[in-house]
């Protein structure tokens, strides 16, 4: 019977040590993986090449969020449209986010919903999310300006990626790195 109880007490505090060890090596790990392995989503956005051809409003920056840190493959497409907006109304409601986003680049896409307004730096504008024909996968679609000039980004998810990152997605818009390059490209 003692021996008994001793073998359960060194097993339990064996559990209890890997357990503690499991939850130091997530806390001390890279947060973004640790995250995404507890469920939650937190981007880690690499910059990779233009994968689109030439045509009058030039190149932009491109960036990938892998499954590991998203849930699904997320590419996202950033550019200045500069002179492109409506000086005096910028991007007012969805009309104006279709003609002005990037959608062209990916396909045939349909509205889920409405847009909505939203606030990058000092820059306002709408986001809308849309479904692929053919693939199923679903967009984001950006637009925000600054006077005349304009930012159209796109974010193509992918499968298993949840359906909304655009909190995700407007907090990059927001971070030091793309407000700097907003700043810079646009002349703010």
């Amino acid at each position: 019977m003692r021996l008994t109880r001793k073998f359960v007490a060194i097993g339990t505090a064996a559990a209890l040590l890997c357990a503690a060890a499991a939850e130091w090596m997530l806390r001390s790990g890279d947060p973004a993986r640790a995250t995404a392995a507890a469920g939650e989503i937190r981007p880690v956005w690499t910059e990779t090449d233009w994968p689109f051809g030439v045509d009058p409003w030039g190149k932009g920056k491109a960036f990938r969020c892998t499954a590991n840190d998203c849930g699904g493959e997320v590419q996202l497409y950033v550019r200045a449209k500069l002179g492109f907006c409506n000086c005096a109304t910028g991007v007012a409601d969805d009309s104006d986010l279709e003609q002005m986003g990037d959608l062209v680049l990916i396909g045939k896409t349909t509205p889920i919903g409405a847009g909505r307004e939203i606030i990058v730096g000092p820059m306002h504008g709408r986001s809308r999310a849309y479904r692929i024909e053919g693939n199923g996968n679903t967009a984001l679609s950006f637009a925000f300006n600054q006077r005349c000039d304009m930012v159209a980004v796109t974010a193509l998810v992918g499968p298993g990626a949840p359906a909304s990152l655009e909190p995700e997605v407007l907090a990059f818009l927001n971070s030091d790195l793309m407000l700097k390059w907003a700043e810079i490209t646009l002349g703010l």
